[in-house]
């Protein structure tokens, strides 16, 4: 067993690196930090985009954003990272929710901006895609929009019925698709086909 796994991480410490490294307005540079691992901390992210530590919610926002801020997806696992350390943590299905979103001009011209539950704003298109996945039994869609460095926000339930009121048929690879516009690329969401009769 390695060294660095007999580290306890703690929530307080990490908080107070992450805030010292943190650039004043902006987010800090997790890409350019590699620190040594030092095991898993008891954070989860729900569905929902509840942070929980030690089972119970996060209540403090600004701790929330903080965290969200040095967030980390390396090789299919997530991590909360400072330049001196980096500890697991688990997220149930994206690290974000995309809670609201406003739609800029018409058609294959217009913009969705998205706002997630931590205050990211992010214009869909073609570095913040939208990809629509759908459960193999139920069918039933989960759309989600990158935020950055990997990290994607679920489209919540209601936004993504308002996108749907939007949404407008086009061709991608050689079929017919109904999606959406933005930045002047379209995302399909489902073949047309499955939209008739």
């Amino acid at each position: 067993m390695d060294a660095q796994d007999n580290v306890t991480p703690d929530a307080e410490s990490l908080a107070k690196s992450a805030k010292a490294a943190a650039k004043k307005g902006g987010l800090p540079p997790v890409h350019l930090w590699n620190p040594p691992y030092c095991g898993e901390l008891d954070i989860r992210i729900a569905r929902d985009g509840t942070w929980y530590y030690l089972g119970t919610p996060i209540g403090r926002k600004p701790l929330v954003r903080l965290f969200s801020t040095i967030l980390k997806l390396e090789d299919g696992k997530y991590y909360l990272v400072t330049p001196v350390e980096k500890v697991g943590i688990q997220v149930e299905d994206a690290p974000f929710v995309a809670v609201d979103f406003v739609v800029e001009g018409e058609g294959n011209h217009q913009i969705l901006t998205f706002e997630t539950n931590v205050g990211d704003r992010v214009a869909a298109g073609p570095e913040h895609p939208i990809r629509v996945v759908r459960d193999p039994e139920s069918g039933e869609p989960s759309p989600y929009v990158m935020v950055r460095a990997g990290l994607e926000a679920l489209i919540d339930r209601k936004s993504f019925y308002r996108l749907v009121e939007i949404g407008a048929h086009a061709q991608k690879d050689g079929e017919s698709w109904f999606g959406l516009w933005s930045n002047g690329v379209f995302f399909p969401v489902i073949p047309s086909r499955e939209l008739e009769g």
